[in-house]
């Protein structure tokens, strides 16, 4: 079995305080060079300590506004993604392809990427974690939508501080958020992976394009890396869907995002981007 090493260079977003997911403070740095194999992660990092106070103001989420909805009231439009899971739903490092090989899903993705201003990379992975879930547990509809919505607030597509998001799913830069160190609004976690996904051996961080700390992914990841869209976006749809959730009622929708973050400014910034999403996508004939 050979491995594949890539050398990235690390872009740290600021976390917002949630339940096993993220929290606000100081930026970090990491530098990472990531070793893939075709079951399993390893990561072998070397951590710069964060400038003393210094806050970020370059926040995915500041220029997405809260739109005016009662928590429980509704749910976004539930535009579905037609078709079947590619690949049998496990994240693979794909290559381009030429249009005329294209799978449906890829399709969609270009024209929905065209009337969204989402990558259409990110979108494939958002697609196929629906479609993924509508397979296994089809009573929570799930809609790529709202993953959408959760990966623009969390690192705008995989594309935080510059960051491109390349046709394999990951980031060109890694996205590892600050320490959670109990610093101000920061809430204190302790290290529990060994720095293997985070680079910190001191306190975990959140990770990836969906921003989830190690412990929280080590129950939905799968093993994979939580830097790849595909990844990301299938443990975030499992960990919304926990429960027997129903994600197109109002009320699981509502407790689905407070889940996954405990504020409802952030729900509420959710809600307006899956929503428009859902609706601009609707005018997309896909053919």
């Amino acid at each position: 079995m050979g491995t594949e090493q890539a050398e990235q260079e690390t872009a740290a977003v600021p976390g917002r305080a949630r339940p096993g997911l993220a929290a606000l403070g100081r930026l970090g740095i990491v530098a990472a060079v990531l070793a893939v194999g075709a079951t399993a992660v390893f990561v072998t990092t070397k951590v710069t300590t964060p400038e003393a106070g210094r806050t970020t103001t370059d926040i995915p989420a500041l220029s997405v506004p809260a739109v005016d909805v009662e928590p429980g009231s509704t749910a976004p439009v539930n535009a579905t993604v037609a078709g079947s899971p590619v690949a049998n739903t496990q994240p693979v490092q794909q290559q381009p392809q030429p249009q005329s090989n294209k799978t449906p899903l890829a399709v969609w993705a270009d024209k929905v990427s065209a009337v969204t201003n989402i990558p259409a990379r990110a979108l494939v992975a958002y697609g196929n974690a629906e479609l993924a879930l509508r397979d296994s547990q089809p009573a929570c509809r799930v809609s790529w939508a709202t993953l959408a919505g959760i990966g623009r607030i969390e690192s705008n597509h995989g594309q935080y501080a510059g960051a491109v998001l390349q046709a394999n799913g990951y980031p060109s830069k890694a996205i590892v958020g600050v320490p959670l160190d109990g610093s101000a609004g920061v809430r204190a976690i302790g290290d529990t992976d060994g720095g293997r996904f985070d680079g910190d051996p001191n306190y975990d961080r959140a990770v990836g394009p969906m921003q989830f700390i190690p412990s929280t992914w080590a129950k939905w990841g799968g093993g994979y890396d939580p830097q790849q869209i595909d990844a990301a976006a299938l443990a975030a749809a499992k960990y919304l869907c926990a429960g027997g959730r129903d994600m197109s009622s109002a009320a699981g929708w509502w407790q689905g995002i407070l889940s996954y973050n405990n504020s409802v400014e952030y729900a509420q910034k959710v809600f307006g981007l899956a929503d428009s999403y859902a609706k601009a996508a609707q005018a997309v004939k896909v053919s």
